[in-house]
Formats: C-alpha cells, sequence, structure tokens
C-alpha cells in the first residue's frame, strides 16, 4: 500500500506533515508526499531527518489556501499539492489519499478527480466519534448541507461498512438524527427518511437519535444532513475542549487540587485521550472510487501519522469493495 499525502494542506503544513509522515514511515508504511519538493527537502534537513526509503517525494509547485473558492481552486490550480496527489490516486499511483486542507476543496476534487462509486447519490464526509460504548460514526457531517431522503440509506450502508471493515464493530445500530425518539418527529424530509431506513432490512435501523443521545453509544451509525451533522460534531469539539480547560483549572487552583489531579493523573489522562481528535485520524469520504481521508485542519505530526494509519486501514480492509457489492 501506498499513501498519498498532500504535504502543504493544513494550519500546520508542511512541518506537522513531514514529521506525521516519518511517524508513519517507522511503521513502514509508504508514503507519497505531494508539495514544493525543494521546500520538504530543506524542513527535513532542518528537523534533522534523514532520507527514508518508504517516503517519495513528487513534486506540486502551487498550493491550494483555506480562503481558496473550492471548485474554482480545484479547476485552475492544477500544480498544487491536493490536485496533484488526488490526480496520482486516481491513476493508481498510490492506494489512498489525506490531506488536511481546505475541506471544501477536498470534497471538490475528489469528487471531480476520484469520482463517485456507480449507484452512489452523494460521497458523505464521515467522522469517528467517541461515546461510552466505544467508537461510532456519524455521517454526513458537512459534504451534503441539503439531502434528499434516498440520501440517508445509502449514507447508513456507507457508515454501516467502513465500520464493520475498519472498527471491527458487527451490525451496527443506525440512528436517525432527529429533535424527537417518536417516529412522527422532524421535518418533511427526515420523515420520508426514516421510512426509507425503516423498511431497508439491509440496515440495523434502531429509529432516531436525539442530538443529546449522540455520545451514549447506543448508536453506533448515526445519518443526518451535512448542516446537522457538522453542527452537532463542532458542538462535541468545543464542548469537550472547554470541558478539559475547565478541568485543567479547577486542578491547578491550590495545593489540594494539585494533589488530587496527580492521584487521578491516569484516569484524566485516558478521559483527554478518548475525546481527543488527533487519536481518532482524520474524516474517510464515503462513496468514492478511492479511499480519501480529511484530516483536522489543525493536525499536528501524531494527527497527522494517525490519519495515515487510518488511510491504510480504509485502503486494505476493501470498504470500498463492500460499498459497491451493497449497493
Amino acid at each position: 500500500m501506498k499513501i498519498i499525502v498532500d504535504a502543504f494542506g493544513g494550519d500546520n503544513s508542511p512541518d506537522s506533515v513531514i514529521k506525521g509522515a516519518y511517524l508513519a514511515a517507522k511503521d513502514n508504511i509508504d508514503i507519497i508526499l505531494t508539495g514544493k519538493q525543494s521546500i520538504i527537502e530543506s524542513k527535513m534537513k532542518e528537523f534533522g531527518l534523514e532520507p527514508n526509503p518508504h517516503i517519495t517525494i513528487v513534486n506540486a509547485e502551487d498550493k491550494i489556501l483555506g480562503e481558496d473558492e473550492p471548485v474554482k481552486a480545484i479547476k485552475e490550480k492544477k500544480d498544487s499539492s491536493m490536485v496533484v496527489g488526488l490526480r496520482l490516486l486516481a491513476d493508481g499511483v498510490g492506494d489512498a489519499f489525506v490531506s488536511a486542507g481546505n475541506t471544501g476543496a477536498v470534497l471538490a476534487g475528489a469528487t471531480l478527480i476520484i469520482r463517485r462509486l456507480k449507484g452512489i447519490k452523494r460521497a458523505a464526509l464521515a467522522t469517528v466519534i467517541p461515546t461510552a460504548k466505544g467508537p461510532a460514526i456519524l455521517t454526513d457531517c458537512g459534504s451534503n448541507v441539503v439531502c434528499k431522503p434516498e440520501y440517508y440509506p445509502q449514507f447508513a450502508m456507507m457508515g454501516s461498512a467502513y465500520l464493520e471493515a475498519v472498527i471491527g464493530e458487527k451490525n451496527p445500530k443506525v440512528g436517525l438524527i432527529n429533535i424527537g425518539t417518536e417516529e412522527t418527529k422532524g421535518t418533511e424530509t427526515v420523515l420520508e427518511a426514516y421510512a426509507l431506513l425503516k423498511e431497508n432490512s439491509n440496515i440495523n435501523f434502531g429509529g432516531n437519535c436525539e442530538a443529546r443521545d449522540v455520545l451514549k453509544g447506543d448508536f453506533k451509525v448515526m445519518v443526518a444532513d451535512g448542516f446537522t451533522g457538522n453542527v452537532i460534531l463542532k458542538v462535541i469539539e468545543g464542548v469537550a475542549k472547554e470541558f478539559t480547560g475547565s478541568m485543567k483549572e479547577m486542578f491547578f487552583k491550590n495545593i489540594a487540587t494539585k494533589v488530587s489531579a496527580l492521584i487521578m493523573k491516569k484516569g484524566l489522562k485516558e478521559f483527554k485521550k478518548k475525546y481527543d481528535y488527533k487519536e481518532h485520524g482524520g474524516a474517510p469520504i464515503l462513496g468514492l472510487n478511492k479511499p480519501v481521508i480529511k484530516a483536522h485542519g489543525s493536525s499536528n505530526d501524531y494527527a497527522i501519522y494517525k490519519a495515515i494509519i487510518q488511510a491504510d486501514t480504509f485502503a486494505k480492509q476493501g470498504v470500498i469493495e463492500k460499498i459497491q457489492k451493497n449497493i
């Protein structure tokens, strides 16, 4: 397997991407870094990193910025690190692609260059959510702001296939994000989606899931339109950040609280790790012909490393073939 990585995507690129790639290379994963070769090589020397047989560089003179208009950037910046990487994936030079760059551009580029699987109406951005009962997946969480009812069963099927293959969750229970658990709740679109999910025997549908129940873990695959899913994701990220910050402030108030923190150090570390986005890699874009992972924009070297590991597993476990078979 070869994982193509956009070296100039993300807030901390190329530094974090290069360091993350070297971490993954230690696990004998072959990596292709796309981006301006002279800068990448200069950074490697700056960080004291020796040439590694598992890492190759494909030159790309341009880069897509966070403020660029996604579709326009993909069409006009053909020599950008992102477009070059996606082209390599489409041509079969690598087996999966990772980028922490402009989310809209990654989605647009993946759709235009890699293209959707036959029968898939919309590709969906998915993300792994830590819950009280282990990892779950939320999809869509950003790529399709407005959805038709028939998209939801496909989101559920793709999320289930990914969760089964990559995380090992057998026959995951599917929940429809809604404003109540009753079957009669929701907009017209959500009501129609509920009916389609309920009648689909290939989906282990368990009914509606309210936002407050997302982290309980009763539902392992949660489906929503991209607008709702993205709001839920951002709220979870914000609450986790504020909560851990408040805990840190509380435990460092005085000597007594510092002693308490020392006693609880192991538990606090495990708690922080469980809800840290860096531990979960990135968000797979499901429904494409090839594996694409969108890493968090502020990813550090460890988060990039985890995203590369995730991409490698995505490619090896035959998720796309399973989705295509189900469709």
